[in-house]
Order: structure tokens, then sequence, then C-alpha cells
């Protein structure tokens, strides 16, 4: 279970992390990984839902396009991937860094010098926005009056 905890965590980073950190990172891989495709980046729309209130009833509030990628490296190890927005790039990229986190040999290092940075930068991004957005917080409350 651990493992697919962490495996969640990394696909997450990777399908939210700007392309070009992660083309800058596979140039500077060495040796680079040779892989073939196993589904080609193609795009597609996935319905997104909500909740009303957060725990409410379901309901449809739209559609976004999503890219997915399937690739296999030559060792037999396979990486998948899907990225929101039409980026075929980014699809093929966070599918080989998939698969590159699944060996144990490199995973240790793509974790450290990629995934940890790339977590960091989300997160500080998150908390970035959050304070930017928490002086329009708004308090509801209230007043029980005093009549019997």
């Amino acid at each position: 279970m651990v493992e697919v905890e962490r495996r969640r965590r990394w696909m997450s980073v990777l399908a939210t992390a700007a392309p070009d950190s992660l083309e800058t990172f596979r140039q500077r891989l060495d040796p680079r990984p040779a892989y073939d495709f196993l589904r080609r980046p193609e795009t597609g729309l996935v319905m997104v839902r909500g909740r009303a209130g957060g725990t409410g009833m379901r309901f449809n509030l739209g559609e976004i396009p999503v890219t997915r990628c399937s690739i296999r490296l030559d060792d037999g190890t396979v990486g998948h991937a899907y990225v929101g927005g039409r980026d075929a790039r980014h699809a093929e990229l966070a599918a080989l860094f998939d698969a590159l986190l699944q060996s144990d040999g490199r995973r240790a290092d793509i974790e450290a010098r990629l995934i940890e940075p790339l977590a960091a930068f989300r997160q500080a991004r998150r908390q970035a926005a959050a304070a930017r957005s928490a002086p329009t917080r708004v308090e509801f409350f209230t007043m029980v009056r005093g009549e019997e």
C-alpha cells in the first residue's frame, strides 16, 4: 500500500509540474533512457464533477481536456500519465518519469532531484495563493436575540 501512495504522489507532482522543468531534467539524464510508445499521447475530454458544499449531491461541473500517454522502457517497465490540458510532450515526459521512478536503481535520485523540488514548489505556490485570498475571507455568524 505504501508503494501505491508513493506512486500516486509522484504521478500527481509530474502531472502538475511545468513541462519545461521535466524537459530540463530529462536532458540531464545520463544515459538517456530508450523507450517505445504503448499509447502515443492523445487528448480527450473528461467530465469534472463536484459536490454541493463538498459533501452534498454530485453534479457535473463541465468537461476539461486531458492528455494521456503510456510508454515502455527497454527493460520492460511501463509508465503511464494523465495530464490536464493538451500538451502531448508533458504527458510523454510524465509517463517516462513514472516508468523511471518504478526502478529501484533510479528512484532515490529522481525523487531527490526532481520530485521533491517540484513538490516543494507546488506547495509554495498553493500557500502563496491561499495568502493572497485570505484577506477576502468572510466569516458569517448568527446572533441570538434575547427575546423570551
